[in-house]
């Protein structure tokens, strides 16, 4: 398959593009600077853990923690949700055997 191709000059405002090997070179120049920055800042094994350590504690103050009398409820109200789906399904599944036992004429013991 060929590539159509546009004809026409290649400027943009009046000024012609920088050539791609010159854009290249100033891309992987910057990625050079940033990972030898990026080596600077992360330190040994230690320092980058107790910089992680750090940054937990800190971000575990601006949890909004649940009060005593919201997790009561909250908690309630996953029980009462446990407990009517497992009557629900137990409903069900019994509903379910004795249909079987009828249609197929069978005991369980």
């Amino acid at each position: 398959m060929a590539k159509n191709k546009k004809s026409g000059s290649r400027k943009q405002s009046g000024r012609p593009m920088q050539g791609t090997s010159d854009l290249a070179r100033a891309a992987a120049s910057a990625s050079t600077k940033r990972q030898s920055q990026n080596k600077q800042k992360q330190g040994n094994i230690f320092q980058r853990l107790f910089s992680y350590i750090r940054g937990v504690r800190q971000e575990f103050g601006k949890v909004v923690w649940p009060t005593r009398e919201e997790l009561t409820t909250d908690t309630i109200v996953v029980f009462a949700t446990v407990i009517f789906f497992a009557l629900a399904f137990w409903l069900i599944d019994t509903g379910f055997l004795a249909a079987l036992k009828g249609i197929l004429g069978i005991t369980l013991s």
